[in-house]
C-alpha cells in the first residue's frame, strides 16, 4: 500500500525510556479491545463547514457497528507516525431519518464522494470497494476535526492541535476540492478517478436526493452538479 505521511511532527522532547516502559507494561497488562474491528480504511477529503478553503485528505479507519452505524478514527496519513485529527459518525438515511429535529445542519452527504470517485478503499480489489461504495450510498456524517495539521502538498498546519474542534463537510459538486489537493494524493496512491466513476456509475439509480449537497454551492459558485447527488430541497 502507497504510504502518504503525516504533514506534521509534533514538538517535544525525546522519552525513549519512559515510552519504552509504557509500551511494554501496556502490552503485557492492559487490554486495547475498544479499538479492534476499526479495520476497514477509506481515504477521502474534507472542508470545514464554515471555512470551505481549509481542506483536508483524511484517512479514516472505521468499525462497521451494524449495517446502521460505522464510527471512525481520522489520521492525517497512513504510517506509523500519523496523527490523530478527528473522528467521523456514519448513518444510514434510514437512521438520519430518525435524528431530532435541528440535528441534521451536523450531518453532510456521501452520494456525490462515492459518484465522484473522490472517496477511495486502498488495498481493496475493485468489486470489494464498489460493495463498499453502494453500502455508503445515501448515508450521511458527522465529522469533527480537532487538529489541522495541514496538506501535504503544500505544507504543514499546526503542529498541535488548538483552537476550537472544527465541524467538517463534503464536497458535494465537481470543483470544489482544491485540484492539487486532490491530484497530490491520486497520483501517490495511483489512484484513477475517471476510472473509478466509470465503475461506480451503476450506482446512479440507487441515488436519493440529499440534505445539504447545496450547502457550498455559493463559496464555490462555479462548481458543477454530478448526476446522483442532489440537493433534497433545491432539486439541483
Amino acid at each position: 500500500m502507497q504510504r502518504r505521511p503525516s504533514p506534521v511532527r509534533p514538538p517535544g522532547e525525546s522519552t525513549s525510556l519512559w515510552h519504552q516502559g509504557l509500551s511494554l507494561g501496556s502490552k503485557a497488562l492492559q487490554e486495547t479491545t475498544p479499538l479492534k474491528g476499526f479495520d476497514a480504511y477509506v481515504v477521502g477529503f474534507h472542508p470545514a463547514k464554515d471555512d470551505p478553503s481549509m481542506q483536508m485528505e483524511a484517512h479514516h479507519y472505521c468499525r462497521q457497528v451494524n449495517d446502521d452505524f460505522l464510527q471512525c478514527v481520522l489520521f492525517d496519513g497512513n504510517t506509523a507516525e500519523a496523527n490523530l485529527i478527528g473522528v467521523e459518525y456514519i448513518v444510514s438515511e434510514r437512521l438520519y431519518g430518525t435524528l431530532p429535529e435541528g440535528e441534521g445542519r451536523y450531518w453532510h452527504p456521501h452520494n456525490f464522494e462515492v459518484l465522484g470517485g473522490s472517496l477511495i478503499a486502498p488495498g481493496l480489489p475493485e468489486p470489494a470497494e464498489r460493495a463498499l461504495m453502494a453500502m455508503l450510498m445515501n448515508s450521511y456524517g458527522k465529522t469533527w476535526h480537532t487538529w489541522h495539521t495541514g496538506r501535504l502538498d503544500t505544507g504543514p498546519g499546526d503542529t498541535l492541535p488548538l483552537g476550537e474542534p472544527m465541524l467538517m463537510w463534503s464536497f458535494n459538486r465537481d470543483g470544489q476540492c482544491d485540484p492539487a489537493l486532490e491530484q497530490h494524493r491520486n497520483q501517490a496512491m495511483d489512484v484513477d478517478r475517471a476510472k473509478k466513476r466509470a465503475s461506480r456509475s451503476e450506482l446512479v439509480e440507487h441515488a436519493q436526493p440529499q440534505d445539504g449537497v447545496a450547502l457550498l454551492d455559493d463559496a464555490f459558485p462555479d462548481s458543477t452538479p454530478l448526476p446522483g447527488a442532489v440537493d433534497r430541497s433545491t432539486g439541483r
